[in-house]
């Protein structure tokens, strides 16, 4: 089974990277120039397009849509809201990123909405997965207080209610449909240092979707594999935060097929 679907992760990764796809990604300020520049450097095309005026209309031409709500206002929720729907509509799948939803009852509200309108795939860290799923975290902010394992049961509880793919990401990250569930190792201990890598994640998530719509679970796979592959490279050769936003940045862009299945570590659970 791990050697299927590592298989399966390195087509996809080829046909992403063959294929260029158009992600719109509505996600926060401090993200979006990072989010951008790590799209394009793993072989996807980003739109950076968020106002209610144009969203819902983009995202019926977009492959796929992203959300994150690091930094809400009223215009941007309506935004991600009138984008989702539209997705929706257009059959186009999409990412929720609920970025810190437990801190105030605004990003509360705005999560439960975005909720009923079935995300593709929900990615988050774990105490952001802990506390959607009903659960007490640990978090603070936009930080994680909790370990991925602990929040393993959660996202597959949380997977089954919402019928969608749930990732949890960290040290080793967990992907699960709620039925079929993997842990993927890799990454650095650097890219917690870096803000944004989280939310660049969730776009790179859109791209796999994007050229596999009818594999959510194995896109999101192949998108955290491209991820913990790229980041375990980059950390070879970085001093510190700065060097390794680089290094990763380049290490995204050079990656081949061979090099990211040589890499790939996935645990079928």
């Amino acid at each position: 089974m791990t050697t299927e679907i590592s298989q399966t992760a390195t087509d996809l990764f080829e046909r992403m990277r063959a294929t260029n796809p158009l992600v719109q990604c509505i996600t926060n300020y401090v993200a979006m120039n990072y989010a951008a520049n790590v799209l394009l450097a793993a072989g996807a095309s980003p739109a950076m397009v968020h106002t209610p005026e144009e969203s819902g209309e983009f995202a019926a031409i977009a492959g796929a849509l992203t959300v994150n709500i690091g930094t809400l206002s009223p215009n941007w929720v309506e935004g991600m809201i009138a984008a989702a729907k539209a997705a929706n509509a257009a059959g186009k799948p999409w990412v929720l990123d609920p970025v810190a939803h437990f801190a105030t009852g605004y990003r509360r509200d705005a999560v439960a909405e975005l909720l009923k309108l079935k995300p593709t795939v929900i990615r988050g860290n774990a105490s952001e997965i802990i506390a959607l799923g009903g659960g007490q975290s640990a978090g603070q902010g936009v930080d994680s207080g909790d370990p991925v394992e602990q929040a393993e049961e959660a996202a597959r509880g949380l997977a089954i209610a919402q019928g969608a793919i749930v990732a949890v990401t960290g040290e080793v990250d967990f992907v699960t449909d709620g039925k079929r569930s993997v842990r993927i190792a890799g990454g650095s201990d650097l890219m917690p240092k870096i803000t944004a890598t989280g939310c660049s994640l969730t776009a790179l998530v859109g791209a796999y979707l994007a050229i596999a719509p009818d594999q959510a679970f194995e896109a999101t796979v192949a998108a955290v594999g491209n991820f913990a592959v790229a980041g375990e490279i980059a950390a070879n050769t970085a001093n510190g935060p700065a060097s390794f936003m680089t290094a990763f940045i380049d290490g995204l862009h050079r990656l081949d097929a061979t090099t990211y299945a040589k890499n790939l570590r996935i645990n079928v659970l």
